[in-house]
């Protein structure tokens, strides 16, 4: 079982790497808008939210070496607006009335699923969209309701939940270290 799922895992991070060009283009986009003063939001559910989270983290902290800290919101940590969202509104409000309030012309949304169908995140691109926010999507395989609507996206094609979230994780590290690139950190 340990070899089929690295094997897997492989498999699926080097078909990924194709998306390399498209990952250094989203770092260089993420690095001008966070250093011209805008904002990244993330969402997702489960897993995917653990991912969003870990990006939002390493923009506000620091990915390898020091530098300014960058406005980076991930939609689900929130847990008292979350919750009364969720209550007031419904779970598939749940990001898009985030995004609504604290979304931007020219901020980027970050949507992360390993199905690409979660209602919450496809209604969280929508709303970024309505507002001028930037929308990339890192998803499980294509096509796909979220890969379909955003302005970008990266689908892992991948079996395994697991797999794609793995793969997400290493896309998310990239994508951290295109944005310092680009910011001139150094390595």
């Amino acid at each position: 079982m340990i070899r089929e799922h690295f094997a897997a895992l492989s498999d699926a991070a080097t078909r990924t790497g194709a998306a390399a060009p498209k990952i250094s283009q989203w770092g260089r986009h993420l690095a001008a808008v966070l250093d011209g003063g805008g904002r990244l939001l993330a969402c997702g559910n489960g897993g995917s939210a653990a991912e969003a989270q870990h990006l939002t983290g390493e923009l506000v902290g620091r990915f390898r070496r020091e530098r300014t800290p960058f406005s980076a919101i991930a939609l689900h940590a929130d847990t008292s607006a979350l919750t009364a969202i969720g209550n007031d509104y419904g779970e598939n409000e749940l990001f898009a009335r985030q995004v609504r309030a604290h979304g931007r012309r020219g901020d980027v949304l970050v949507s992360l699923s390993t199905s690409g169908t979660s209602a919450n995140v496809v209604a969280a691109a929508k709303a970024a969209q309505d507002l001028g926010v930037t929308t990339w999507a890192l998803t499980g395989p294509s096509p796909n309701p979220l890969a379909a609507l955003c302005d970008d996206a990266i689908p892992v094609e991948a079996a395994s939940t697991a797999t794609v979230q793995e793969v997400h994780l290493a896309l998310v590290h990239t994508l951290c270290a295109c944005v310092d690139e680009a910011l001139g950190v150094p390595t």
